[in-house]
């Protein structure tokens, strides 16, 4: 094992940031010519993105920052979102009320999926469509702006600054959405969903199309790493109660039907979006945000999953990695 993967598995919170940046600046350069892989085109809006950009960022919870490429490139989050989504729902409704709504298994399934569990009619998990949907109608609030301010306070938290919804974004998904409409309609004929269905909706995509660069991915997995504190502003985001319950479901359903392949091979909390941005928390140490729009048939970014795959090859960070004797995660 590397040096430099002794240090981030070390009790030391110091990495050479030097070291650090060069592993980024190989990986970008090794996969920045490879051209596998297509945006995403059933959303309108999104089929416009540029197949190029491409960028990889590492934050650290001792609030370190390390980026190569386009990483001030603004773009919607997608469905990296359900990750901060059930982190609110949590706070508002605890643990065990959401396992009445939502389930935590892995489907194996498209994260489109039409499909509930048979037995209880809960989606299978928030991380699945389905899922983040029934998820985001439980977040508090007297009304649709309430609950809109909420979820963008939220993610300020996440990020340390104001975020924005892209307005195009939102309109082309809510023109489009015919799907997660039909998933919305099958959950309320369970009970899983309240009959306002537009409104949750409306929210959802709302939540999906809020901006974000790829310094704000790695921050906002550093929170998560760093026990829900934000590492730059010192400011508390979610409960630190609800992380082992955020990272869980991360781990074996945050990259939809590669879950089991992620986490056999990369080993670390992660999500996925058609958006092309990967986030991966290494507890305790870091956050990885990967931005690069062209996705495999699974919905994932092809560059990203590359990156994340030979960065927790050199630095060790595979959770179930036995072989450094020094590992040590408080």
């Amino acid at each position: 094992m590397s040096l430099l993967a002794n240090q981030v598995n070390s009790g030391d919170s110091e990495i050479d940031s030097s070291s650090l940046l060069t592993v980024l600046n190989d990986l970008h350069s090794q996969y920045k010519s490879l051209n596998e892989g297509a945006v995403a085109k059933y959303i309108p809006e999104l089929a416009k993105v540029n197949p190029d950009l491409f960028s990889i960022c590492i934050a650290t919870v001792d609030g370190q920052v390390h980026k190569v490429g386009d990483s001030e490139q603004f773009f919607t989050i997608q469905s990296i979102s359900k990750v901060f989504a059930y982190g609110l729902a949590l706070e508002d409704r605890g643990r065990d009320y959401m396992l009445t709504r939502v389930g935590v298994e892995p489907t194996g399934d498209a994260f489109n999926a039409i499909i509930l569990d048979e037995q209880s009619k809960r989606p299978y998990n928030p991380m699945v469509n389905a899922g983040a949907i029934a998820t985001t109608s439980l977040i508090k609030g007297s009304g649709p702006t309430e609950r809109l301010n909420r979820m963008l306070e939220m993610f300020r938290q996440y990020i340390g600054h104001d975020v924005f919804v892209d307005m195009s974004v939102f309109t082309s998904e809510r023109s489009t959405g015919h799907r997660n409409r039909a998933m919305a309609h099958l959950m309320l004929n369970f009970g899983m969903i309240d009959p306002n269905i537009e409104e949750a909706l409306d929210l959802y995509f709302q939540q999906c199309a809020v901006l974000v660069n790829c310094q704000d991915l790695a921050v906002m997995a550093a929170t998560l790493a760093n026990k829900g504190i934000n590492p730059i502003t010192k400011e508390r985001a979610v409960d630190k109660a609800y992380i082992k319950d955020i990272l869980s479901v991360m781990y074996t359903c945050g990259m939809y039907n590669f879950a089991g392949e992620w986490a056999y091979k990369i080993g670390i909390p992660a999500k996925s979006g058609i958006c092309g941005g990967i986030i991966a928390v290494v507890p305790n140490k870091m956050g990885i945000g990967v931005f690069s729009p062209p996705l495999d048939v699974r919905g994932n970014s092809v560059r990203g999953v590359k990156v994340c795959e030979e960065l927790s090859q050199r630095l060790g960070l595979h959770l179930f990695d036995c072989s450094n004797e020094e590992a040590k995660f408080e």
